[in-house]
């Protein structure tokens, strides 16, 4: 018989204890990380049907769109209340929200040049001047709106001069943090953070009043659905001309069925004793961009897609073709 002392058997049941709590551990870790892939599976099926969802949400509202195009191809109004109104679609386990907004009222930074052939972006003065006035009319110092007009239109341009008032690359070299200007169209209005001159709070004042439409034309807004509140869009048209009093009254004065021309908008009382010059048509009676947010409700799942349509369908005007989807982000913008 062999004889076992104490310490042995202590050291014996040590080893097991300790064996027992590493398989324990790893055991713990298995389950965790199984559990870790099922919700990140669940999570992506999730948000392939969310997605799917909301690509069935755009063909709904780009029928809805040709609808609203073949009333009358030369004017779009708010007749029907679809401008900003939330559609609610039920759906199986959850439920989509998506509305409509006009993206023609806004300042298209990408307006800030003019494309004479594809990829030669040059400066576009008239547009430079607007933006610097709706800065200005939205409480940015005059100074400072002017720079930032400058400097927004030298990141676009494909040159590496700078304009006046503006920033090239000599500047952002010289920054803390040092970078180069773009020199293309801009792809999201995110982008003017990089802008030499432009602060998180002009950023935060300026965002909801402009947007990157994917065109280098000049701006175009629809008196037909801007609403009272966006006067400052129709009093930078004609810099230190218009007031945002008169602006308001016009947009307000509106006949039901809208405006039937940029003449007689322009004659309108309010703004009878302007002469708009060069932005008489920038005053316009539809929109070929639309935008389209749509948010998603899947249980404890949540996506949000906001879609640019362009109810031209790349055509050159209305009814020719039918609304076409021609960008869409996901996720809600910074």
């Amino acid at each position: 018989m062999i004889r076992r002392s104490k310490d042995e058997r202590g050291a014996a049941l040590l080893s097991v204890l300790l064996l027992v709590a590493v398989m324990t551990v790893i055991a713990a870790t298995a389950l965790d990380r199984l559990t870790l892939a099922t919700r990140i599976a669940g999570s992506a099926a999730t948000v392939d049907q969310g997605r799917a969802y909301s690509f069935a949400a755009e063909q709904i509202a780009l029928g809805r769109v040709a609808d609203l195009v073949g009333r009358d191809t030369s004017r779009l109004t708010l007749a029907g209340g679809w401008l900003g109104r939330e559609f609610a679609l039920p759906l199986p386990g959850g439920e989509a929200r998506a509305r409509l907004a006009d993206a023609n009222n806004c300042f298209n930074l990408n307006a800030l040049v003019t494309e004479a052939a594809p990829g030669r972006l040059s400066q576009r003065a008239g547009a430079i001047a607007q933006f610097a006035e709706l800065m200005t009319l939205l409480g940015v110092n005059a100074g400072e709106a002017k720079a930032i007009a400058g400097a927004s239109a030298d990141w676009i341009d494909s040159d590496s001069n700078d304009g006046p008032e503006g920033a090239e690359d000599g500047v952002y070299r010289s920054m803390q943090t040092s970078y180069l200007p773009a020199n293309r169209k801009m792809a999201d209005i995110s982008e003017l953070r990089a802008v030499r001159g432009v602060t998180p709070k002009i950023y935060a004042r300026l965002k909801s009043w402009i947007c990157v439409l994917p065109v280098a034309d000049p701006i175009r807004l629809n008196v037909n659905t801007l609403t009272p509140e966006q006067a400052p869009l129709i009093a930078m048209l004609r810099p230190g001309e218009i007031g945002i009093a008169n602006a308001r009254a016009a947009l307000a004065a509106r006949p039901a069925d809208g405006y039937g021309s940029s003449v007689r908008f322009w004659k309108s009382g309010p703004l009878a004793g302007v002469d708009p010059g060069d932005a008489a048509e920038q005053a316009g009676m539809t929109s070929r961009w639309l935008t389209l947010t749509t948010n998603v409700t899947m249980g404890d799942g949540y996506l949000t897609s906001v879609s640019l349509i362009d109810a031209y369908g790349g055509a050159p005007a209305a009814g020719a073709a039918p609304p076409s989807v021609v960008r869409r982000d996901w996720g809600e913008s910074d």
